[in-house]
């Protein structure tokens, strides 16, 4: 399996950016373009209530840190995850030094809405686990995602169809970035909820890849 050189590290984050939308990924991570919308003030008003790189509470067999920070040269990814929950377990754990016993490691992500019909959310946990896993030398089975609306954890079983669509959709990612190709869009509903619908124009991104294409086009009917 190829290993990422550190320069090539891609933002972790970007792999729900990338499941939501490939295009709305590219403007992000490739031509640095970003705008803000409700869900979006309302999506950081969140992770930064959880987020202090200094936080460690024992609450009974549970050990909880927030803000860990992520790295994986198989994925080619870095970043955060919101909180890392460590479980008194007897077997396949790790170890701290001046505490007793093993421990098995839990991500877990902060969402602002709702549990979604499609699994944008649940393969940037799963990415986090991946981390974690190549970090810490020990294998991961479930995380969990938190959702503000709810109040409620979902838990999320990292199968092995959910790592294949980690490795397959951070694969896509870096060989983009490589090129520096932004897609052409995929309109559909989903194009409201993005915060990048006015700088994306999907209508007509969706016919010519790119800007340059566009004017050509228009440049050889005069």
């Amino acid at each position: 399996m190829k290993l990422y050189e550190e320069d090539e590290l891609l933002a972790l984050s970007g792999i729900q950016h990338y499941a939501f939308c490939p295009r709305q990924w590219a403007l992000i991570h490739i031509e640095r373009q970003w705008q803000e919308n409700l869900r979006t003030i309302q999506g950081k008003q969140l992770h930064e209530r959880v987020d202090d790189p200094d936080f460690f509470e024992a609450r009974g067999d549970i050990l909880v840190t927030r803000s860990v920070p992520l790295s994986s040269y198989t994925l080619g990814v870095y970043g955060v995850a919101d909180m890392v929950e460590f479980h008194s377990v007897e077997e396949d754990g790790i170890t701290f030094k001046g505490r007793q016993g093993k421990w098995h490691p839990v991500p877990i992500e902060y969402k602002k809405g709702r549990p979604k019909q499609n699994d944008i959310d649940e393969v940037q946990l799963c990415a986090q686990a991946i981390c974690l896993e190549e970090m810490l030398a020990v294998e991961i089975s479930w995380g969990y995602i938190f959702y503000g609306e709810t109040r409620h954890r979902t838990k999320v079983e990292f199968s092995p169809e959910l790592r294949d669509s980690v490795l397959e959709k951070t694969e896509q990612m870096h060989t983009l970035f490589q090129q520096q190709i932004t897609p052409k869009a995929t309109t559909g509903k989903h194009c409201k909820a993005c915060s990048l619908e006015e700088l994306c124009l999907p209508k007509i991104a969706s016919k010519y890849p790119s800007v340059a294409n566009y004017i050509d086009k228009h440049l050889k009917g005069l």
